[in-house]
């Protein structure tokens, strides 16, 4: 495993109105009704991608060993991915990950192409943004199928990744992706206190930096908390909390209203502790996050309007900031970290 310092930006391509949290207002039936602002924004993210200059790079490229089958795979899959295959000092830049959701990719065909275009990864957020843990696995395939299809078809290349809406999975989740056909999951947010977020079983799992490998041909890349041992575990030790949620305290550190919460300083000072401890962090945000001109639901509540809409005038220059912050580490898609991870 390659030591040098990496950061996986994954941007889930998603509009205002298709967040969880504004669902009970603005209903599946009438997102065909709103504002499609998701293209405008996500180019916005795709020029501050090419806009920052990098310190040259300076690591080796692995290649693959003829009995290390998913490495292998990994390496052709990704011939036309826009990923380099020699180590060029003057070309670094910053490649990230683009969960495209399927509503979204059936309707602005173009931008999934423009963003493979520019060197980053495809992947998959399933169809309609539903929760992944609330489905029938009969219905959950389909979304994982329809989705996986439509994308490969835009792009005339496989999809291998997934990331559930709201980190929404388990272990039979898990399951279900990887008999459809993905390489790998990224949806395990360990930070336990958010209703919506799913648990895996992933103790004795093998690792590769950060993923998890959950079988010979598929992984788990979760998002990225800074953990904590808990001075207070033992008076929770009466408590109904799983040892686990008593003995360590998770606070959530891998972007999205996160981000925007914190002071960057503050912020890029744990994603410079998590880097010292396990060499990677993965980061998220959605391309509403960088518009402060998205209409408001004003009927919606209070606080998840705080959520939605805190700080999003300073996200862009403060997510441009932080790149700059880390522009010593390489910046790489998460099937490019599974190949050099091996």
């Amino acid at each position: 495993m390659n030591s040098e310092k990496t950061i996986l930006l994954t941007i889930d391509v998603e509009d205002w109105f298709q967040v969880e949290n504004f669902r009970p207002w603005i209903p599946f039936e009438t997102w065909g009704q709103q504002e499609l602002r998701v293209e405008k924004n996500t180019h916005r993210l795709l020029d501050l991608f090419d806009s920052i200059e990098m310190q040259p790079a300076n690591f080796p490229i692995s290649k693959p060993q003829a009995d290390d089958y998913e490495l292998s795979f990994v390496s052709n899959q990704l011939k036309n991915d826009g990923q380099p295959t020699t180590n060029n000092a003057h070309t670094k830049k910053v490649k990230a990950n683009f969960f495209v959701l399927g509503w979204i990719a059936e309707r602005l065909p173009h931008l999934v192409r423009e963003i493979q275009s520019r060197g980053h990864e495809v992947a998959s957020h399933g169809y309609n943004h539903n929760l992944c843990n609330q489905q029938s696995t009969f219905d959950l395939k389909k979304e994982l199928t329809e989705s996986k299809k439509l994308l490969e078809d835009i792009t005339g290349s496989p999809v291998l990744g997934f990331r559930a809406p709201n980190f929404s999975v388990n272990d039979e989740v898990l399951k279900t992706i990887e008999d459809c056909g993905y390489l790998y999951d990224s949806s395990y947010n360990s930070f336990s206190l958010h209703d919506r977020y799913g648990t895996i079983s992933l103790n004795g799992q093998a690792k590769k930096g950060i993923a998890h490998k959950l079988s010979d041909n598929f992984f788990e890349l979760p998002i990225s908390n800074l953990c904590f041992r808990n001075p207070m575990s033992y008076l929770l030790s009466a408590t109904s909390l799983k040892r686990k949620d008593r003995d360590r305290f998770v606070l959530p550190w891998g972007g999205g209203a996160y981000f925007r919460l914190m002071p960057l300083p503050v912020f890029t000072a744990g994603v410079k502790n998590i880097l010292k401890e396990k060499n990677a962090h993965l980061f998220y945000l959605h391309p509403w996050e960088v518009d402060a001109e998205q209409p408001k639901v004003a009927v919606a509540s209070y606080l998840n309007k705080i959520k939605h809409y805190t700080n999003v005038r300073q996200t862009e220059m403060k997510l441009k900031k932080l790149i700059k912050n880390l522009s010593h580490c390489r910046f790489i898609t998460c099937s490019r970290y599974l190949e050099l991870s091996a």
